[in-house]
């Protein structure tokens, strides 16, 4: 087998895994909406539908583990060729992270369904899961571009989302002290919120996979947190 004949099987089953992970990525963006909503008009169904759908996220990423590792075993890219292969791997992670946090969003649903709304909480948790589902789209652009620019857009975007976080965190503390009775659901939003943040996070790793596949650098550090406040109060 030539040279040029390996390079084209190595193209071709990169292309078949890259597939994969626009696949991946767009369960996980319609998973991360539909979450959203689930809790916004107390849609037990949707949300019933989210939980179902995360088995399909994962067996994805199992399927491009297997391939990346055969890819691996059998082809041995150097350089470059390694670097891909690397990335996606670590995209997939990513992924499935993120569609596991939209799952456990879902399954709080059902719980939020049986208690008194919390004036307009779950319409600032769409806005700010919307946020999340934007920076993806463009970091899985970014990824098929190869665009730097717009993965550090990605990264300097997650800053919002911790903001929104934290600004949801003080207004759910200011209802569970002005009304004891709010304490159930504020903890079950503040998990809510918890989580679309960490999906932030998983994104910006998304992003960074871009900058380091493209570059060959890792971005210098860990961003700074936009406010370490709930950090500090309640981390978990």
């Amino acid at each position: 087998m030539t040279d040029q004949h390996i390079a084209k099987v190595f193209d071709r089953d990169l292309e078949g895994i890259q597939a994969r992970i626009m696949k991946m990525g767009g369960l996980v963006e319609a998973a991360i909406l539909e979450a959203a909503s689930s809790l916004e008009s107390r849609d037990e169904e949707l949300a019933e539908k989210v939980r179902a759908g995360d088995a399909a996220i994962d067996e994805l990423e199992v399927m491009i583990n297997e391939e990346t590792a055969r890819l691996i075993a059998l082809r041995a890219p150097t350089a470059v060729d390694l670097r891909v292969v690397l990335t996606v791997m670590k995209i997939s992670g990513n992924l499935e992270r993120i569609g596991d946090y939209a799952k456990n969003i879902a399954k709080r649903t059902s719980v939020l369904a049986q208690l008194p709304a919390v004036n307009g909480s779950a319409a600032a948790l769409r806005r700010m899961a919307r946020e999340v589902e934007l920076m993806l789209k463009d970091a899985l652009d970014a990824y098929i571009q190869r665009d730097v620019e717009l993965a550090t857009d990605v990264i300097e975007r997650d800053r919002e989302v911790d903001q929104m976080y934290n600004a949801l965190f003080r207004e759910f503390l200011t209802f569970m002290m002005e009304d004891p009775r709010n304490i159930t659901a504020c903890m079950h939003l503040h998990f809510i919120a918890k989580n679309t943040e960490r999906m932030g996070d998983h994104v910006t790793g998304i992003a960074e996979q871009v900058i380091y596949l493209v570059t060959g650098d890792r971005p210098e550090e860990t961003r700074n947190k936009a406010d370490d406040t709930s950090i500090s109060m309640l981390e978990g």
